[in-house]
């Protein structure tokens, strides 16, 4: 089942957009599966979980980790060394953690500015005005073990898909926004893929479809994939 679903979405897929397997809450074995069937980029969402299965998992060639939820600041230190790309940064205080960890482990670590513009309150994230600012600020420029490399999303949760095709309409206007007024030059000099402000993160199980037609370059699907979640 998990082959066959990663065939299935894989090859529903335009050219530049990926596919990000969420396997939080799901055993090392099920991973396996999904390596074996061609994946190679992992979500996880709590720190620990990924600490395991990164130590459990380590034989695995070019498989990549990257960090969706949401990330408290004392638990950066633990995937600092070895995560791909951090979806969920969303506040100053947390990018600035990110930095210290990773000039720690002599690395540059790749992350979105998550953005909230879903209706929820509970969602975390900057807003778009607040990103803005962040980015205005210049800060982040300061942070020479941070790389921005683009802007993550989610929609509103709700039935309603003129909502959520607004919300990720929003998230791809701020980051085609922020890509022109902030990293323009940077864009046109880089000669390494992935190596600038060029991903724009949206799109799960649900509306997977959505995001895409909207400019998502990265899906994270998880239940699609693995079925209902095991509490590991």
């Amino acid at each position: 089942m998990i082959a066959e679903e990663i065939r299935r979405i894989t090859e529903a897929l335009p050219e530049g957009v990926r596919l990000v397997a969420v396997s939080k809450y799901h055993p090392a074995e099920a991973i396996r599966e999904a390596y074996a069937a061609g994946q190679r980029l992992f979500g996880e969402s709590h720190a620990q979980e990924l600490q395991g299965k990164y130590t459990e998992l380590a034989g695995l060639d070019g498989l990549e980790w990257h960090f969706i939820g949401h990330l408290q600041t004392n638990k950066v230190k633990y995937i600092a060394p070895y995560v791909g790309l951090i979806h969920s940064a969303d506040s100053p205080r947390l990018l600035e953690e990110v930095n210290k960890q990773a000039l720690k482990a002599g690395r540059i670590i790749r992350c979105l500015l998550q953005l909230h513009v879903a209706e929820e309150e509970t969602k975390f994230g900057f807003t778009p005005d607040e990103a803005l600012e962040y980015l205005d600020s210049g800060a982040w420029q300061q942070l020479a073990g941070v790389q921005l490399a683009g802007v993550m999303a989610m929609g509103t949760n709700t039935d309603d898909t003129a909502r959520i095709r607004d919300d990720f309409r929003r998230a791809r206007l701020f980051y085609e926004r922020a890509r022109h007024d902030y990293f323009a030059s940077e864009a046109a000099t880089a000669s390494e893929a992935g190596a600038t402000f060029s991903e724009l993160s949206m799109g799960m199980s649900d509306d997977w479809h959505i995001a895409v037609d909207c400019g998502s370059t990265l899906i994270r699907i998880g239940t699609q994939i693995f079925g209902q979640r095991q509490y590991i």
